[in-house]
């Protein structure tokens, strides 16, 4: 991708990266975190191989793709096969147990320090793993909610919980859910590639087509709850803007950097006290700019974690 900024590495050992983000989040005032798709692939949610296979075997067979996210895009014929497939992709993504304890260690890093988390991601990771959800800003929407398909008038600015819309899809199609949430495929039953005609979401308010919560275009629903995030996490920045800040950017790629990244580098620029770290397995980099503020360490989230958990 070009930018027009010439992007760095920083100089270092990985170790010399580790003391130097340790010694950051030791004297920082303020952590400010954005976390982007790669947080929550390291966290275990890929959407490909063999937790793809496990779930959508039968999809991948009739329709040849091979991942969650291609299969999100795909033009089914009927609704009814559509939120079959939607229906397991929210429920292994949002409301299955997350399948490790990386965000809770990164809880660990930043629970005593005053923090704030802007994220791409739609999974509520950050949620449900303990994070303080005042402090929690979801920019590209939530797996758990659903939303009117024409939203305007009443549903323009109003959004839906689904976990029992979604429950229903699952069960309806021959899976069990586990008392944990995870999601079973009971031994010799055929799953079914379809739902209930009579389970197709529609909005209550406007009798449309529910859709899901998520920015895919100019429909997406901004509702109150996202407003009254995207104020706070304003009012943060506001206030911390030359306080001593630790921009900590973690799995952000160049899909919408206009998000995270790129303000992280402006006002890493703008404030004299602030430092910005990108945590990032091949993709770490860092405006030259800045190069004497950043610390960019390309290694696995899981091994970075446990070594700034280390006394």
């Amino acid at each position: 991708m070009s930018t027009g900024i010439r992007l760095v590495k920083t100089a270092g050992t990985f170790e010399e990266h580790i003391e130097t983000l340790k010694r950051a989040l030791k004297e920082a005032d303020t952590v400010v975190i954005g976390a982007g798709a790669g947080l929550s692939t390291a966290a275990g949610f890929g959407y490909s191989g063999e937790r793809f296979k496990k779930y959508f075997s039968d999809f991948e067979e009739k329709y040849g793709f091979h991942d969650m996210y291609s299969g999100g895009f795909y033009p089914f014929s009927t609704p009814e096969e559509k939120w079959a497939f939607w229906s397991r992709n929210i429920w292994i993504n949002r409301y299955a147990p997350i399948p490790n304890d990386l965000y809770e260690r990164l809880l660990e890093l930043v629970k005593d320090k005053d923090y704030f988390v802007i994220t791409t991601n739609v999974d509520h990771c950050f949620q449900r793993a303990g994070f303080d959800k005042k402090r929690l800003f979801y920019t590209q929407g939530d797996y758990g909610l659903f939303q009117s398909s024409d939203p305007q008038g009443i549903t323009a600015h109003k959004t839906y919980d689904n976990e029992e819309m979604v429950r229903e899809m699952i069960i309806s199609q021959g899976f069990e859910i586990a008392s944990d949430g995870n999601l079973i495929i009971p031994e010799g039953k055929q799953i079914s590639m379809t739902i209930p005609s009579d389970l197709i979401p529609y909005c209550p308010d406007d009798g449309r087509p529910f859709t899901t919560n998520l920015r895919a275009d100019d429909t997406f629903v901004e509702d109150e709850g996202w407003h009254e995030a995207s104020q706070r996490y304003s009012q943060f920045l506001q206030r911390h803007r030359n306080t001593g800040t630790l921009y900590l950017e973690l799995g952000v790629g160049y899909n919408t950097p206009v998000i995270i990244k790129y303000p992280f580098w402006r006002m890493t620029m703008e404030n004299p006290r602030a430092i910005y770290a990108c945590l990032n397995k091949g993709e770490a980099y860092t405006p030259e700019e800045i190069g004497e503020k950043s610390i960019c360490i390309n290694e696995d989230f899981s091994k970075v974690i446990d070594e700034l958990l280390k006394k």
